[in-house]
């Protein structure tokens, strides 16, 4: 709030004593050119002053707001953050069982957090290979969508598996996550790891961005493609989509688990 209060405070001062209804969409536009600043900071600048117009147009000291067709900067593209495969296997060979299954859903099926969470065992069905996320625990509320339990997937999570009830939810969830960060030498966090790394794999591997794009829940297969594909060689990603179980390790581990 103070950041927003003393930009819009440097736009105030640059046209002080203007009355706001004469301020045009040019002099909003070379004033925000003018800036010494990132595009990031130039299109926050540009957002503060639309939504100060926007008020002043409300209380009617303005009948138009022109800040709103001044020119968006254009943002450099910066690549998701992903996990290598090698940090992909030290996380889920460091997890604690109640952990482990959060991170192998997010890891083979992209599944957001908050839709992890929510998920249900009576929705993880592994006699059709899919995973069921229903529209009112997704992002768009729209539609349900169905996630294939990939092999490797399969492996993660029969030794737990129930017939219903909460999959993963867990109220000490930040400390056994952070744990298996930890223990796995991952400092650097990228953000939405898991599901970047997923569709990052899923793309290179499979290279079938519109079913990609039917599991993640986005509309745009194109511009899904374009964001994930580059990222992850064929080679990694074969090596992805096998990280299994060890058989006396981890699932040993599972069967003990609640």
């Amino acid at each position: 709030m103070r950041a927003a209060n003393s930009r819009l405070n440097i736009f105030a001062e640059k046209f002080n004593g203007q009355p706001v209804a004469t301020i045009t969409t040019a002099e909003i536009d070379d004033w925000l050119r003018s800036l010494n600043v990132s595009a990031v900071t130039r299109n926050h600048y540009r957002r503060l002053i639309i939504l100060a117009f926007n008020f002043a147009v409300d209380r009617g000291y303005a009948t138009s707001n022109p800040a709103v067709k001044t020119a968006e900067a254009r943002e450099p593209k910066s690549k998701p953050g992903i996990l290598t495969v090698e940090q992909a296997s030290a996380l889920l060979e460091n997890a604690s069982p109640e952990i482990l299954r959060y991170i192998a859903i997010g890891l083979f099926a992209g599944l957001r957090r908050a839709e992890i969470e929510r998920l249900d065992w009576s929705e993880v069905d592994f006699e059709s290979g899919h995973i069921e996320v229903t529209a009112e625990k997704s992002k768009s509320k729209i539609a349900n969508r169905f996630i294939t339990i990939q092999p490797n997937l399969r492996e993660w999570l029969l030794p737990v598996r129930k017939l219903k009830g909460n999959v993963t939810r867990l109220e000490n969830f930040r400390v056994l996550f952070d744990q298996a960060r930890s223990n796995a030498g991952i400092h650097d966090w990228p953000d939405n790891a898991l599901r970047h790394s997923f569709a990052s794999y899923h793309v290179a591997h499979f290279k079938d961005a519109k079913a990609l794009a039917l599991e993640m829940g986005h509309t745009d297969s194109g511009m899904l493609f374009n964001h994930y594909r580059a990222l992850v060689k064929p080679k990694d990603a074969e090596r992805y989509w096998n990280l299994k179980p060890a058989a006396t390790a981890n699932i040993v581990q599972l069967r003990a688990g609640r």
